[in-house]
């Protein structure tokens, strides 16, 4: 029997080009008003995928998810559910449900009785309503919780009554509305897993909008980043870290060094590129052509900080002043004011409790990185 991991792992129907998806959102556009909050938007999502809409307060996420919840109409495209135009259908006939960000719990009710109440409504049997409940219970943990009201309750049991609440009516596809921005740090990283786990269970499409990166980058199998209602790059979180298609989408996710320069020399699989007091030889120069303007991108771990120039290291490599330090146990960050007057920022593991090395303010340090470290965007 195949874990969950090597079942994640293995899953990637978006590079089978027989593959059908199951969501397509076609040229999509909604207005309110003179306001543009989706502009033209176009995604595929596939069966059984864990989906990531990642973006910044007002780049359209959460719009997109309420079309296809039924709660709001696209002024112009349309959007397919495993071939159904969902045009005109309401909410409540859609084969998807939501789970809001405040999870909407009925105060008076029982755990028991708020997993229910979407099966009653739908005027399901009382035996099926006892045996859908246990298992929406066992599923998330909650079976000695059952008799107990939601005050009564942590945060993170809430959240996972409002979970077991939405998946009761086993919809086709669920909706989730910033699921885990009610928790508290250490139980959201629990529960990103916990999240994980429950969708390969299902089966279930999940389609998740967030702003929190380290959710998106966790949970999704692929994520779409957007920006003002655009669809700036869909990837693997692997593929949208390692290899962004541009500066907005490597500034967006994580730490970026960002350093713009000019293409002096492409040989093949290679490029030479000179900025201002660095040169740097690169080979990830992806189109970039002989002559242009680019920026290279590098992540702070991708850079080596040393007191000493490291030997050979004529290309790839600047001096200048430890500016600034931030100890954070795992990691040391340091900022590096280069002579040129450019500060970039590195990060180091700290695998060993005493560095060898150290570095403190003011010192002189150089910084270096691998031919393979970056990459070169052109916009």
């Amino acid at each position: 029997m195949k874990s969950l991991g090597s079942i994640r792992k293995s899953f990637a129907p978006w590079v089978d080009p027989a593959a059908k998806p199951y969501i397509s959102v076609e040229n999509v556009t909604k207005k309110f008003g003179d306001f543009t909050a989706v502009d033209d938007l176009s995604l595929t999502i596939y069966e059984r995928e864990f989906f990531a809409l990642l973006g910044a307060s007002g780049c359209g996420k959460s719009t997109l998810l309420r079309m296809l919840a039924g709660f709001e109409e696209p002024t112009a495209g349309r959007i397919l559910l495993d071939g159904q135009d969902l045009a005109g259908i309401p909410p409540y006939r859609r084969p998807v449900n939501m789970m809001f960000q405040s999870y909407a719990l009925f105060p008076h009710m029982t755990v028991a009785q708020n997993i229910a109440f979407g099966l009653k409504q739908d005027g399901m049997s009382r035996a099926e309503i006892e045996t859908r409940v246990g298992e929406m219970l066992k599923l998330v943990k909650l079976e000695q919780f059952a008799s107990r009201k939601p005050h009564q309750l942590s945060g993170g049991q809430r959240q996972r009554v409002a979970l077991a609440r939405s998946v009761a009516k086993r919809p086709k596809v669920l909706l989730l509305d910033e699921p885990l921005g009610a928790l508290d740090k250490k139980l959201r990283e629990e529960t990103q897993f916990e999240l994980m786990d429950l969708q390969q269970d299902l089966g279930l499409t999940f389609i998740v909008v967030t702003h929190d990166q380290e959710e998106a980058m966790t949970m999704a199998d692929r994520i779409a980043i957007l920006d003002k209602g655009e669809v700036m790059q869909v990837a693997t979180p692997a593929e949208i870290y390692e290899a962004p298609n541009s500066r907005f989408v490597a500034d967006f996710v994580g730490s970026v060094n960002l350093i713009e320069g000019d293409v002096s020399a492409r040989d093949g699989a290679s490029a030479r590129i000179d900025g201002a007091g660095l040169t740097i030889l690169t080979e990830n120069p992806g189109d970039a052509q002989a002559g242009s303007r680019v920026w290279f991108a590098i992540r702070p771990e991708k850079l080596r900080v040393s007191a000493a120039r490291p030997e050979g290291a004529e290309l790839n490599a600047a001096e200048g002043e430890v500016y600034d330090i931030a100890y954070l146990g795992d990691m040391t960050i340091y900022h590096v004011r280069l002579d040129d007057g450019r500060i970039v920022r590195a990060s180091t593991m700290n695998s060993a409790r005493v560095s060898e090395e150290a570095l403190t303010w003011h010192d002189r340090a150089w910084v270096s990185f691998k031919p393979d470290a970056g990459v070169v965007l052109t916009r």
